[in-house]
């Protein structure tokens, strides 16, 4: 491919959430369809049996970047002690921990230790720092929650970059009131990780309404445009079982996004638009 194309990441999210879910991720990373996937370590179902199966991946050739995927809320449990609040032994729902973090109700010094504890789970079971760090539901970019992660990457992966989730610019793109909502928290969130010293990806995208007549191979193109060098697009690629509709409601769209990764009509988009995937051997994401 020319040099001329423009490098961006692919990262999975939620590795772990599922058997079906991280076998698809694999599959694609052997494939080189994508090249990051962040791990939910506090998901029921990870083990290291699933952490071997993605290491090997990366054996000789390092395939894929592998992430820390920062879990806070329900379904999920925490993996320290005497975090608080929680709901019948689980975190509080996505709407009601972000309520609390806005009316700063969270207790910084126990978020410390339960992101300190993923992070420590996944040096245990990898045996050395994630790649990069980024939040399930993006609830590192919430106010108080971003005070934490960062204190946490800075001080325990002082080499890993961290996710940001907002657009270069928004020119062109239809409303997204989610898209524009990250754009916001992540404004706050650059200007912290930037005066810590921790690398970010330069512009991200990869948020889309999740609803059954959604077609991923229409909206995928549209990702594309304007995305510079280094820039970071969230999927979600993955084989639906049991495990994951006990645990999550994002699940036919994610058999749709694997099914397009898997065509050839993802690798065609990337060259058409001057795209290519950034090289994982050695390589951060650009630090904005």
């Amino acid at each position: 491919m020319s040099t001329a194309h423009r490098r961006i990441w692919l990262c999975a999210d939620d590795y772990g959430i599922s058997p079906g879910v991280s076998a698809a991720i694999r599959e694609l990373i052997a494939r080189e369809r994508i090249n990051a996937t962040s791990v939910m370590v506090a998901s029921p179902h990870f083990s290291g049996e699933e952490a071997a199966a993605l290491d090997t991946l990366n054996s000789g050739k390092k395939r894929a970047a592998i992430g820390l995927h920062v879990t806070l809320t329900a379904p999920f449990s925490p993996l320290s002690t005497n975090f608080s609040p929680l709901r019948k032994g689980r975190f509080l729902s996505l709407n009601d921990i972000l309520r609390a973090a806005i009316a700063r109700r969270l207790h910084s010094e126990v978020l410390v230790i339960e992101i300190a504890a993923q992070l420590q789970a996944f040096i245990d079971i990898f045996g050395r720092p994630p790649d990069f760090v980024d939040g399930h539901q993006h609830v590192h970019l919430f106010p108080q929650i971003r005070d934490a992660f960062l204190k946490v990457v800075a001080e325990g992966a002082p080499n890993a970059w961290v996710r940001q989730c907002g657009r270069r610019h928004t020119r062109g793109h239809t409303l997204d009131r989610k898209a524009l909502v990250l754009d916001v928290l992540s404004v706050a969130f650059r200007r912290k990780a930037r005066r810590l010293g921790i690398a970010f990806d330069p512009a991200f995208a990869g948020t889309y309404a999740f609803h059954a007549k959604t077609k991923f191979s229409e909206i995928f193109p549209r990702f594309l445009p304007g995305l510079p060098d280094g820039a970071l697009i969230m999927c979600h690629p993955g084989f639906v079982d049991a495990e994951l509709e006990a645990l999550d409601s994002l699940t036919t769209l994610r058999e749709q996004e694997f099914a397009y990764f898997s065509s050839n009509a993802f690798p065609h988009v990337l060259a058409e638009q001057g795209f290519t995937l950034a090289s994982p051997s050695g390589e951060n994401a650009s630090a904005a």
